[in-house]
């Protein structure tokens, strides 16, 4: 074990939201730009103080599966149901469509064509989803409209990663996906039936104790879901989504108040913990030399960026409120072209499988790092300017 590594990792996670308090005076950046970025300075490529290791990668594995977990159970598909959804999954089937056929035309290799094309197809919903959050934006047209482009926008891809990258056969890969959409279904199902009332009372009589039910449920469910997805060889993500929507499922049983409660502690083990761990070992794994390694891998990296607002960004104007302003729609357009988790995800297995080159890969990696420092900011400025422009706050039903 690398001590220093062990010791820095915590030290870079408290420094990050200290220099994110400290840069917010002048503008708001979102947190995990300084995680990414602190880890990349202390990383290999720069100062060489940490060390990816086994026991910190098992850590930012398990904080991405909890970053896809909360990003599952705040899914209120009630409120985006009809409209937004219909429209989000149609704009995010013109987004595949379109980088798929620019991806194929200039790639290589088809099956470098498809890996570009499905991580430029992606949306970061665990990224923006707290951006929201804090802005009091979850529970308006304009929050609902980009959570359902980001919902979309993040299982789309893990559906594409599952059936294309796969490794199998089309048809084997069908096969799979739909076997673990039945377990992870009836689950929901059964998690859907009935109050569940001993269950909630369990949860409800541990939430102060050392028992901690509710957690100990949580993780499990997490687990076994991930489990069964890695089983099936499909990728973990996909089973971390489904346990997000399975405990929401569940949990709507409960009382509100229990709830918040238990929405706190995750977000305190999520938030406070091992995302922050997965963020910083993304930082670790930039290949900050072969970036630069020629000019035109340079080059790649604001094509990339331009491509993720072209390709994914402009399609999620279908899902707009009605009456939206010119700059709630150019905000829907910037939130809809943040992505970061979904592209790690899938240079890491292009790479695995020697699909994709190095500077490909971190010029794809470079371009997602950068939509989530720049276009979440761009946009709350777009939202600000029409909420000061109506006279309203964020909270407000204005649209």
């Amino acid at each position: 074990m690398d001590n220093h590594t062990l010791l820095l990792v915590p030290l870079i996670a408290v420094a990050a939201p200290m220099l994110a308090a400290l840069i917010g005076r002048v503008a708001v950046v979102p947190l995990v730009v300084f995680e990414i970025v602190l880890g990349i300075v202390a990383g290999p490529s720069v100062l060489g103080w940490i060390q990816p290791n086994e026991f910190i990668s098992t850590l930012a594995n398990v904080g991405l599966a909890l970053l896809f977990f909360v990003a599952g159970s705040e899914i209120d598909f009630a409120a985006i149901k009809g409209r937004p959804l219909i429209r989000a999954g149609l704009g995010w089937l013109i987004s595949l469509v379109a980088a798929l056929a620019l991806g194929i035309a200039l790639a290589p290799r088809l099956e470098a064509g498809v890996f570009i094309a499905i991580a430029l197809a992606s949306t970061a919903l665990g990224a923006i989803l707290p951006v929201l959050r804090d802005a009091g934006e979850l529970q308006t047209p304009f929050g609902r409209a980009v959570t359902a482009i980001g919902a979309v926008g993040e299982f789309g891809p893990l559906l594409a990663i599952s059936l294309f990258l796969s490794g199998r056969q089309f048809d084997i890969s069908l096969a799979v996906v739909i076997a673990f959409a039945l377990v992870a279904g009836v689950a929901i199902w059964l998690a859907g039936r009935g109050p569940h009332e001993r269950l909630h009372g369990l949860v409800r009589a541990t939430l102060h104790s050392s028992g901690q039910f509710a957690v100990r449920l949580i993780l499990f469910i997490v687990a076994a879901l991930v489990v069964l997805s890695l089983v099936l060889g499909l990728d973990m993500l996909l089973g971390a989504f489904a346990a997000g929507i399975l405990w929401r499922v569940f949990s709507s049983g409960a009382s509100r108040a229990d709830r918040e409660v238990i929405e706190t502690k995750i977000e305190a083990i999520a938030f406070g913990f091992l995302v922050p761990i997965f963020f910083i070992v993304t930082g670790m794994n930039f290949d900050l030399a072969a970036l630069v390694a020629t000019p035109l891998t340079v080059l790649l990296v604001p094509a990339f960026l331009a491509l993720l607002f072209i390709l994914r960004g402009l399609p999620g104007l279908l899902v707009a409120p009605p009456g939206s302003s010119w700059a709630d729609r150019r905000a829907t357009v910037l939130f809809g072209s943040t992505s970061l988790p979904i592209i790690v995800a899938v240079t890491t297995i292009g790479q695995r499988e020697h699909f994709l080159s190095s500077g490909v890969a971190t010029a794809l990696v470079a371009a997602g790092m950068l939509s989530v420092l720049l276009f979440p900011l761009i946009a709350l400025a777009q939202r600000r300017r029409h909420l000061a422009r109506v006279g309203a706050f964020p909270d407000d039903d204005e649209l």
